[in-house]
């Protein structure tokens, strides 16, 4: 039997929601990543890490790349559309080249409640929303209009079959 761990940080939800239905599915450890040691990790045959994607970090995944696993799959949890997104720079701003070609990512979408947002949050997406507005007409990507369209919104884009390819890989392993 494989011992599988599921490990997150979730700042507001979406990501720990993520952990939770994997976790559940492949009947694993759910685990929050402040109360892992890092020793921890190497007595899971396959470890499951979860973290949002904040100005182009993965939340918390040090964790992770800083401390040997023997079978390491990565999810990140943003709003940007997966299926129009390209992570490149995230994965190697997060990821050495030798544990690039070794660790499986996937990207899951999340949500967002101004409402909710702390203080620093506020001011990224206030940054980025100011960055959008000063590009001209035809710089302007889909994805960025989507951005202005829900700005100080509440959007949730989280969807449960989204984690149907992380089961089935991990099933494959």
């Amino acid at each position: 039997m494989v011992n599988i761990a599921v490990v997150y940080k979730s700042r507001y939800g979406t990501t720990k929601q993520y952990a939770e239905w994997i976790a559940k599915a492949l009947d694993a450890t759910l685990l929050e990543a402040s109360a892992v040691k890092p020793s921890q990790l190497a007595s899971f045959d396959i470890v499951i890490y979860g973290g949002g994607l904040y100005a182009g970090g993965i939340d918390g995944v040090g964790l992770v790349t800083k401390n040997p696993c023997k079978a390491l799959v990565v999810f990140t949890v943003g709003l940007a559309n997966p299926n129009t997104t390209d992570y490149s720079d995230i994965l190697d701003k997060n990821f050495t080249q030798e544990l690039r070609s070794k660790v499986k990512v996937f990207h899951l979408r999340g949500g967002i409640d101004y409402m909710k947002l702390g203080f620093v949050h506020k001011g990224m997406m206030s940054i980025m929303r100011k960055s959008i507005l000063k590009k001209d007409e035809q710089e302007i990507t889909a994805e960025d209009s989507e951005f202005l369209e829900t700005y100080d919104s509440t959007v949730n884009y989280i969807d449960k079959n989204s984690i149907e390819p992380i089961l089935a890989y991990v099933r494959s392993l």
